[in-house]
């Protein structure tokens, strides 16, 4: 693993590459208030192993990349009324483009995980000549209609908690939201939790940042029109037992997309579980293989 930040578009973001510069390159965009290790080093060196170059990021907000403090915290206002605070979903997308133009990666694989996945949507849409394949995980096309948190989770995440008091404290508090939303049908690996969160901590401890993240997301516009208009081979997997993004959200995206493909998974739920992470490569690793992308191109359009 090689690790550097660069400019694009304006600011720093962190990366992390695994695997051979010259092999196809995979970029993992991940989620809310998530740092780049979320997409654990296992997981990027299977990838690699498969023959893929991936780089893994930082969104702004999150981790070494560049946090927005002087624009303070959007207020309960500010997310209510679906305002951005101080940029947008399209924003984060202009900093992948400009992390592909950094990096001189001029077509990629790109895989998307919740708000990644609003991202990656983002910048297939708007630069589809830059994405060679699509890969979304538990997301959604940014219709209020589908994809909506359970009520239990949406009650839970709404009350408002003041910033951890320490390191240990935050650790505890990513646990207790991992065990509401994530996969009740695999066994919670707290020990790998609690060094990620750790770990986060030490880099970029940032409630703010998160709000921030948090009003681009509610201010982002319906994509389902822009999807229909994509040629580019997409996959879709998603959870079916998701509390935070329902199914509805990926099935949503598979029928919009033109010869997209949906994988549900039983038992998994707002997460990654380590148990799915090889049948969740080997489907990258699939999609992103020259025959099966041909072969894509020329399949009928699903009908999820």
């Amino acid at each position: 693993m090689a690790s550097d930040v660069v400019q694009a578009n304006g600011i720093e973001l962190a990366y992390d590459t695994f695997g051979a510069r010259t092999d196809p390159a995979i970029v993992l965009v991940m989620g809310l208030a998530t740092q780049r290790l979320a997409w654990s080093d296992e997981f990027c060196e299977t990838l690699a192993t498969a023959g893929r170059f991936v780089v893994r990021f930082d969104n702004r907000d999150a981790g070494q990349s560049t946090h927005f403090h002087d624009f303070g915290e959007p207020g309960v206002v500010d997310l209510l009324a679906r305002r951005p605070h101080p940029y947008r979903i399209d924003d984060m997308a202009d900093d992948v483009v400009g992390l592909l133009d950094a990096l001189d990666l001029d077509v990629v694989h790109l895989v998307g995980a919740s708000m990644g996945g609003f991202i990656a949507q983002t910048v297939a849409v708007r630069r589809p000549e830059r994405i060679r394949t699509l890969t979304l995980i538990m997301t959604s096309t940014g219709s209020v209609r589908v994809g909506r948190p359970s009520l239990r989770v949406m009650l839970r995440l709404a009350r408002r908690r003041a910033p951890a008091a320490d390191r240990d404290v935050a650790i505890e508090e990513t646990l207790r939201i991992f065990r509401l939303i994530g996969s009740r049908g695999f066994p919670v690996d707290d020990d790998r939790l609690r060094a990620i969160a750790g770990e986060s901590y030490d880099r970029a401890y940032d409630p703010a940042g998160y709000l921030r993240q948090l009003a681009a997301i509610l201010a982002q516009p319906d994509r389902t029109a822009a999807l229909r208009r994509l040629t580019v081979p997409t996959l879709v997997m998603h959870g079916l037992d998701d509390p935070l993004v329902s199914p509805t959200g990926g099935l949503a995206i598979a029928r919009a997309i033109p010869r997209s493909r949906f994988v549900g998974f039983s038992g998994m739920g707002h997460d990654l579980p380590r148990q799915l992470w090889p049948a969740i490569t080997n489907e990258i690793v699939d999609l992103t293989a020259s025959e099966p992308i041909d072969a894509l191109r020329a399949a009928p359009a699903a009908s999820a």
